[in-house]
């Protein structure tokens, strides 16, 4: 482990208090990931400030109260922060606090400026990257979490392949930062964005249920086939395999509280019986419900 890898693993995000959330680190040169999963809903604090970059991918994130502050930039209090990126430059400040609303998920990317400069045959005083709070980039996103996978799966590829995606994500931030528009959101003929926040509250209110296309096409403004092709354009998934996921992503929550038999948790979600259930969990994470819970101890 080099110098920067030592640091990373040392020195992350502080978090208060730290039992609040259960966290992974897995390092590359160059680069450190750190998967948070929150798993109690308590209010908690965090900060960082440090000589590296940090690239934080909020892939489900809400909270009742709270604040996040990027040194330069004005604070924010933005409740949903599903599917939202934020950059912390090398030496800026970063610190909040929150009430979880539910048991969010993100993850941590610390990177060496250095390296950076080194591999894009730069300087690094020539390497001013901008701050940014909660946004979204269509292929910074991508590649934020094809790493992800990487790092949920360090041995499916190279080592090589993990530092070739840090790489990308820089040229990502750069051309960001070099006055390029982000990426759209809501790719052309997918869901207005009302219409895509309105389905995706609906879905989460609603996943118990057994919901029907015409249900969402209906909540949308939209005739079935429409819906159907706009949902899939800006979501990347046909919606009732979307609701499926979004089930499966439900009961990654619930099966980290013990209290909760894995039958209640298929139950409560709507699933049919714990064989459909554990058909429906294995199909999305690999493994069955059960299988899971005992990873998480």
């Amino acid at each position: 482990m080099g110098e920067f890898d030592s640091y990373a693993a040392s020195n992350r995000v502080e978090i208060s208090p730290s039992d609040v959330v259960r966290r992974r680190i897995v390092s590359w040169s160059g680069i450190t990931s750190d998967s948070i999963q929150v798993i109690r809903r308590e209010p908690f604090e965090y900060r960082y400030k440090a000589p590296y970059h940090l690239l934080i991918m909020s892939e489900r994130q809400e909270r009742d109260d709270g604040e996040s502050v990027v040194e330069g930039l004005p604070k924010s209090n933005l409740r949903l922060m599903n599917e939202k990126l934020t950059f912390v430059p090398a030496g800026r400040d970063f610190y909040g606090w929150q009430l979880p609303r539910t048991l969010s998920r993100y993850t941590y990317f610390y990177f060496d400026p250095h390296r950076w400069a080194s591999d894009l045959a730069s300087n690094p005083a020539e390497i001013d990257v901008e701050p940014r709070l909660f946004f979204f980039d269509q292929y910074l996103w991508q590649t934020a979490q094809k790493l992800k996978t990487q790092a949920d799966n360090p041995d499916a590829a190279p080592r090589g392949y993990a530092e070739a995606l840090s790489l990308m994500m820089a040229y990502e931030l750069l051309r960001l930062n070099n006055g390029v528009a982000p990426a759209r959101e809501n790719a052309r003929g997918g869901l207005a964005g009302w219409q895509r926040k309105r389905v995706a509250e609906y879905i989460e209110e609603h996943l118990a249920e057994d919901l029907s296309l015409s249900q969402l096409a209906e909540v949308a403004g939209l005739s079935q086939f429409h819906f159907a092709r706009a949902f899939r354009e800006s979501m990347g998934l046909p919606p009732l395999r979307y609701v499926s996921a979004r089930r499966v992503e439900r009961a990654k929550d619930l099966l980290a509280q013990p209290g909760l038999s894995v039958t209640q948790i298929g139950a409560q979600l709507g699933f049919n019986d714990t064989s459909h259930f554990s058909a429906s969990f294995h199909k999305h994470i690999g493994a069955t419900p059960s299988a899971y819970r005992r990873s998480l101890e």
